[in-house]
């Protein structure tokens, strides 16, 4: 995925009302700029850390700026948590997640009773196959992408329902997108969250496959990057 347009640079003066951000551009001036994650973005420097926006070709928009990505320790690490999705499509299109390879047909949000997931798959013969998303970005400990960054109730009721549809003889996919490359491993933060580390086992246990890939940022585009092992 390339960036719609340039990205501009500045440094993170404050984040605040969960999805705005004050930056001051490198030309000094300070704008603010919209933030697409309203999460706690726990791990990440909430001030005095260089940061990059796209700039929204829409006159008409109240925020031409939005927050993209956050320099920590030499490491690019994407914030925006609507782009997993896009890249996950890309991906799917392109046969590059092997795991989910051999679709004839991708469809995006798919409804299934009172379900709502991100993507079906389907191919003549095959059973349908149904897959969540979820954007990651904390590291704690050397070579470790976590999920989630705090309690999300949500992110729950998501692993319950594919388990639900592997209970019809659906296949299930929980796919995580870690948008920064410097891990190897992927964990559930049972800590931050004990019900999701717990419907994590659930689903894991009841057959829900349980996938990882990493993201290679840089500021000219984004793409889907490793597959991590994942523990648990």
């Amino acid at each position: 995925m390339k960036w719609t347009s340039p990205l501009v640079t500045g440094i993170l003066l404050k984040r605040y009302k969960r999805f705005l951000v004050d930056v001051r551009l490198e030309n000094g001036d300070v704008v603010t700029a919209h933030c697409a994650n309203t999460g706690a973005m726990l791990g990440l420097p909430k001030d005095n850390a260089q940061v990059w926006l796209s700039v929204s070709p829409n006159p008409n928009r109240a925020l031409p700026y939005s927050y993209e990505m956050i320099a920590v320790d030499n490491t690019l690490i994407g914030v925006n948590t609507s782009h997993p999705n896009t890249l996950v499509f890309e991906a799917l299109q392109a046969g590059n997640i092997p795991e989910l390879h051999g679709y004839d047909a991708i469809k995006r949000e798919a409804t299934i009773g009172k379900s709502r997931l991100d993507f079906k798959l389907s191919k003549t013969g095959l059973p349908d196959c149904y897959v969540e998303v979820k954007n990651c970005h904390l590291k704690r400990t050397e070579n470790t992408l976590e999920f989630p960054d705090g309690v999300t109730s949500r992110g729950a009721k998501h692993l319950e329902e594919l388990v639900l549809l592997k209970q019809q003889g659906l296949r299930a996919v929980m796919l995580y997108i870690g948008q920064r490359n410097d891990c190897t491993a992927f964990k559930v933060a049972a800590d931050l969250d004990p019900e999701y580390a717990e419907a994590f086992t659930a689903a894991h246990q009841a057959g829900v496959e349980m996938l990882c890939y990493d993201c290679v940022l840089t500021t000219e585009t984004i793409q889907l990057g490793k597959k991590l092992r994942v523990i648990g």
